[in-house]
């Protein structure tokens, strides 16, 4: 894939807060502790290339949740996603944030993701809430590692398992907790929108058979999606002791098992090395 298909290099100041770019209180809930661990992987890809200006590939990045935050940050961002709605809204926030030079957004899916980037042209690739989705999610898994480049990072979030039993149940649907349960994919009933839900081992797991080490695996929306947003939204210092607690509770494995969703740092040997 040739040159073009990535914005051209433009510095910038190397700070920003995805919480500044959330317009909604709880919608920093549901990115502060992904974009925090996204965020020091970038800064350690920085150090060890020794290169200020790191090429990124967000895969179902939509209208770029992350992609912007990162391209604020300096780093050059292409964006894979079937919507052209979302790459429309996509357009449209990076050049609100003066960083339209740097993000790229790209109509194509993960299955056909080498139609349209480069394999083996990134430095990071995000897979945030695409496999899910996919058929095969080894198969999804394997494509995404292939696009990295041999000392890459993958940042892989996905639909944990315990989160969606724990809600069912909470919400006195026992009967569709339980099918979840037990179910190979986690699904609650025919009416379940989401076709794969994972446990923090299958991901890890799936990380692993790409070839890829696993250097951290967090909860993530632990809480937050538990607690009323009436009390997040007036309740004076919630918002932040909440944002505290997930923080905290994002590395303890005991909570890993309940979390809404599960993120997993994996690495190449290259980048394991650095």
């Amino acid at each position: 894939m040739s040159d073009p298909m990535r914005p051209p290099v433009s510095h910038h100041p190397r700070t920003t807060s995805l919480r500044s770019d959330a317009s909604r209180p709880r919608a920093s809930l549901r990115t502060a502790v992904v974009w925090e661990v996204l965020k020091d992987a970038l800064d350690r890809r920085v150090k060890a290339t020794g290169r200020e200006v790191l090429d990124v590939l967000d895969t179902g990045g939509g209208s770029g949740k992350f992609a912007v935050p990162v391209a604020r940050l300096g780093h050059r961002v292409t964006v894979v996603d079937p919507s052209p709605n979302a790459l429309f809204a996509l357009e449209r926030r990076a050049a609100e944030a003066g960083v339209a030079d740097r993000v790229l957004g790209v109509q194509g899916d993960a299955h056909g993701l080498f139609d349209v980037v480069e394999r083996g042209g990134y430095d990071v690739v995000l897979c945030h809430g695409v496999l899910e989705y996919v058929d095969d999610p080894a198969e999804g898994v394997r494509n995404v590692v292939a696009a990295l480049r041999p000392d890459g990072v993958l940042s892989l979030l996905a639909a944990g398992l315990g989160g969606a039993v724990l809600a069912r149940a909470l919400a006195g649907h026992f009967t569709e907790a339980k099918q979840a349960l037990e179910d190979p994919d986690g699904r609650w009933g025919e009416g379940d929108p989401v076709p794969h839900r994972f446990t923090a081992e299958q991901l890890t797991a799936l990380v692993e058979d790409a070839g890829l080490r696993v250097g951290a695996v967090h909860g993530v929306r632990v809480f937050a999606d538990l607690v009323p947003g009436v009390l997040v939204d007036t309740e004076p210092g919630a918002l932040d002791a909440l944002l505290k607690l997930e923080a905290a509770a994002a590395e303890a494995p005991a909570f890993h098992s309940v979390a809404t969703q599960l993120h997993v740092l994996g690495e190449t040997q290259g980048a394991a090395g650095a």
